[in-house]
Formats: structure tokens, sequence, C-alpha cells
């Protein structure tokens, strides 16, 4: 069982953490910063720069400590935040990838969680600093924040697309 966490950890922390690095830098494929902004103006959040870096940051940052298996609940709860978000830009082409669907993100929001909710497994730094077992409490709350946090995020910085000069609002029927 600990190899099987430990192997799941490092395979989706590491996607999480490249994921991140690629949204603030030109490594692994990325658009460097510049590139990560302009894709959070496009999707239509505010903040641009700021934002790039806080997504890019949370998602390197969780990407790592999930690796690790270093404060376990905490960095499953920042994966799933971010991971959220993406899934609600995704949304409104379908669940599957070939689509740009949701269906990825979704996959590391539900990994996330379960790392949260089942632990690192004793192959972990958690279990090495004697944290092993998190409380329940901690483990269910962070499931729960994760993906909350990420609505509320997309809630606070998502703007509504522009309506084009010259178009006008529909009326409602009366």
């Amino acid at each position: 069982m600990d190899a099987g966490l430990l192997l799941l950890r490092l395979v989706v922390g590491l996607l999480i953490a490249g994921h991140g690095v690629q949204k603030v830098s030109h490594l692994l494929g990325g658009d460097g910063l510049a590139g990560g902004t302009e894709e959070f103006r496009r999707d239509g959040f505010r903040g641009g720069r700021l934002t790039a870096v806080a997504a890019g940051g949370s998602q390197i940052g969780a990407g790592l400590f999930l690796s690790a298996g270093l404060l376990t609940p905490l960095a499953a709860m920042a994966a799933m935040g971010v991971m959220t978000v993406a899934g609600t830009v995704k949304w409104p082409k379908g669940l599957w990838v070939q689509h740009d669907g949701y269906e990825y993100p979704l996959i590391l929001v539900i990994v996330s969680a379960s790392l949260a909710l089942t632990g690192p497994g004793s192959w972990s730094l958690d279990h090495a600093l004697g944290a092993l077992p998190w409380p329940v409490w901690i483990t269910v709350a962070a499931t729960a924040v994760g993906p909350l946090s990420g609505l509320l995020t997309r809630a606070a910085l998502h703007r509504p697309p522009a309506v084009p000069e010259g178009v006008r609002h529909a009326r409602p029927a009366d």
C-alpha cells in the first residue's frame, strides 16, 4: 500500500507542480509569466500577472508538498482549489478532455481529495516527522475547503464576458 501511495503522490504531485511551472516560466514547455498572465485574461480572470503568479505558485507548492507527503491535507486542499478553478474554466466544454473538457482537472481534484482522506502512507515526510495520522476533522475539512476555495476564487476573480459594442442585451419576454 505504501508503494502505491508513493507512486500516486509522486506522479500526481509532480504533474501539478509542473503545470504551475509552465504558468510562470518557459520551463517544461511553458509560455512564461507573460503567457500565463494572458491565459488568465483570455479565460476572463482579473488580476493578470498576480493571478498567474498565485495560481502557478499554488500549483508548484501543492504539487511538491503532495509528492513529498508533507502537510498532505493542506497540500491536497491547495491542489483541489487551483484544479477546481481550472475545471470551472473547462466546464462549458463538457467532461471529456478531447474537447478540452474538465476531465483532467476533475481527476486531479479527486486524487488530491483521496490523498487527503487516506493520508500519504508510511513513505512520506508526514510519517517521518510524526504527523500521522492526521485528525479526521482536518482531512475532511481540507477536502471540503479545497474545492470551495476554488469556487470562491472563481466568483471573486472571474468577470462576465464583455458584450461587444453595438450589441444590445436581449429583453426578457413579457
